[in-house]
């Protein structure tokens, strides 16, 4: 199909971008790698006034290192985060859930903050990003403001950023020596997840001192399996504690019914996914 008619600008400041989408208003679209909006207007599911491709902004790319946390450029490519050492190093979740991210084509074209911004609950990068107390860095015009992840998903395709705001950066705290794995079930290749469970573990002594888990897919925004956690912590890194903990994966979880799984089956999915999970990240 062929999207309705609308205006295009392609700023070449972040400044010119924030004007641009205050003038369109709640009818402008933000574009960043396109690899969402593009077939959501070609299919006329929305019908902007207004498209502000980002895609000139070379300010809003690379992997950035602050310290005690990385920042992340909103248009940096799902490609480029999979490969950057600061990330492997640091923050390897977000490597190995980008990994499950479509095929070569789309991470190599979508983008890390578009992504997030899109706030698809089957996506692949909302779970790690709360999962490891990720901050958003957005830009409107009246400046710079940090939203943590556990308030920036808001409802199926919805976040906290305001219609003249844009998420420049994301901000990373460093995890050095965790274990992390992300495991992702879905019907064939390249798909959405049905159900996904992103855990990161910090192990001493054979105990688990720290766990952080993240949901994907089991409500309208990413779920923080905190019951997991909570039974993880102090535990010693067994098969035993980890097969105990994960009966608590669903707890504070709203999964849905529909063409490809019903509310039970995804129930069923988290406790499978995420003692899966976990047991690989202990190992990791």
């Amino acid at each position: 199909m062929i999207p309705a008619a609308f205006d295009y600008v392609a700023p070449t400041s972040v400044e010119e971008a924030v004007r641009a989408l205050a003038e369109g208003g709640e009818d402008a679209k933000v574009m960043a790698g396109g690899q969402s909006l593009i077939p959501v207007l070609r299919m006329r599911l929305a019908a902007p006034t207004l498209v502000v491709d980002l895609s000139g902004l070379s300010e809003l790319t690379g992997v950035h290192d602050e310290g005690e946390s990385l920042l992340i450029g909103a248009l940096t490519t799902h490609y480029e985060v999979q490969r950057d050492h600061l990330v492997r190093e640091h923050a390897r979740l977000l490597c190995l859930a980008t990994d499950t991210v479509a095929d070569p084509q789309i991470r190599h074209r979508g983008t890390f903050g578009g992504a997030l911004a899109h706030a698809d609950p089957a996506g692949d990068l909302l779970a790690p990003a709360l999962a490891l107390d990720a901050v958003m860095v957005c830009r409107g015009p009246d400046g710079t403001r940090e939203v943590p992840a556990a308030e920036f998903f808001v409802d199926y395709f919805t976040t906290a950023l305001a219609p003249d705001e844009l998420l420049t950066h994301v901000r990373v705290p460093k995890l050095p020596g965790w274990g992390a794995h992300y495991e992702k079930f879905n019907r064939v290749a390249q798909a959405w997840s049905i159900v996904a469970v992103a855990a990161a573990l910090e192990v001493s002594g054979g105990v688990i001192t720290d766990a952080r888990v993240g949901l994907t897919n089991m409500g309208p925004t990413p779920v923080r399996a905190r019951g997991v956690e909570e039974a993880l912590v102090g535990q010693p890194a067994t098969a035993e504690a980890i097969t105990t903990a994960a009966t608590r994966a669903a707890e504070g979880t709203d999964p849905t019914t529909d063409g490809n799984a019903d509310a039970e089956y995804r129930t069923h999915l988290a406790r499978v996914l995420t003692e899966r999970a976990v047991t690989a990240a202990v190992s990791a």
